[in-house]
């Protein structure tokens, strides 16, 4: 699998307005064949930072980024941000999610 986690630090006066700017490229890549999830959090310390989850079975994420959504969230996305996204991209050996070893609720 390919895990990604990218961090959005978004201008405040876009905040409110980020879901909805980035709905049809959420929308889009989580119809794209080998696409596990591509999930939005906020931030509970920053208001204005928005983190993506995103998980690809294969080198499909290859693919993702030279989809046409991809390119038009480039195009659309940088006049909402403060500064350049910071990620990480890796691929690892799991296949989905697992349960936490740690922690049992039962």
């Amino acid at each position: 699998m390919i895990f990604i986690v990218v961090k959005f630090r978004v201008k405040p006066d876009w905040t409110d307005r980020w879901l909805d700017l980035t709905r049809g490229f959420t929308e889009a890549t989580r119809q794209e064949p080998g696409n596990l999830w591509f999930d939005w959090s906020r931030s509970v310390d920053n208001p204005n930072e928005f983190i993506l989850l995103e998980a690809f079975l294969d080198d499909a994420a290859g693919e993702h980024v030279n989809s046409d959504h991809f390119r038009q969230a480039m195009q659309v996305m940088p006049p909402a941000l403060a500064e350049t996204p910071r990620i990480i991209s890796e691929k690892i050996g799991a296949a989905g999610w697992g349960r936490m070893g740690e922690l049992t609720v039962e």
